[in-house]
């Protein structure tokens, strides 16, 4: 019997007809101005990195926090959060936040300023990764609950619709072993075909890595690449 092809597809309708009506919106986004987190000077937030002190000023990724300290992650928040409340809500700023909260381990917090900088901007499928990660709040995959291994589903198919990342597979892959292979449950695709998929969109063993130490979980030996 012929084996009938996998096909990935967004778990969710709506993201596409958001992302194409807010499309306009985004590509016309202005940049504001904000005082740097690290020392204080006017910045932008085009800016990479603060041309004074040489500290991010706009967080990007969670490499970014990876080595920051409890009391500088903490001021970044504070000074993040005093821009929103002068300028109004902010994508990049409210992303900033939610990686300053997420390196925290402060997952709900997190979540929530993930949410917010979604709907100022659909286009960023980081968010929506970042937005799955958060639901796990550091525990297995296995220990998660249906309804919450259901949504993080969700927002990887999201992130997965507006770009094929290899890392989104890959932890699609993670849910699917850990979730429903451990606990015998039925899912198409399977663990083995999302790895097979994230290895064609280009995911390397760092990324593996790195989204590990994002979930502070042991990588399962089984799909290990």
């Amino acid at each position: 019997m012929r084996r009938k092809k996998e096909i990935f597809k967004p778990f969710s309708g709506n993201v596409m007809q958001e992302i194409t009506k807010k499309q306009g919106e985004v590509k016309g986004m202005e940049f504001v101005q904000i005082k740097c987190p690290g020392c204080g000077a006017d910045v932008s937030t085009r800016d990479e990195v603060c041309e004074y002190c040489g500290k991010p000023v706009i967080i990007r990724n969670f490499t970014s926090v990876a080595s920051m300290s409890m009391p500088e992650l903490n001021r970044y928040v504070g000074s993040y959060k005093k821009e929103i409340e002068n300028n109004g809500e902010n994508d990049a700023v409210n992303k900033s936040i939610a990686m300053c909260y997420l390196k925290l381990k402060q997952y709900q917090m997190a979540g929530k300023y993930f949410q917010k900088a979604m709907e100022d901007n659909f286009n960023d499928s980081e968010n929506y990764f970042y937005a799955a990660v958060c639901l796990l709040e550091g525990k297995k995959a296995f220990l998660t609950t249906r309804t919450v291994i259901q949504q993080m589903e969700t927002y990887l198919g999201d992130a997965i619709s507006i770009e094929n990342k290899g890392v989104y597979y890959y932890f699609l892959a993670y849910i699917k072993y850990d979730y429903y292979k451990r606990k015998c449950f039925r899912t198409t695709p399977d663990y083995v075909a999302c790895i097979r998929q994230a290895v064609q969109c280009g995911l390397s063993r760092m990324d593996a890595e790195q989204l590990f130490d994002i979930l502070g979980v042991t990588m399962p030996q089984e799909i290990s690449i």
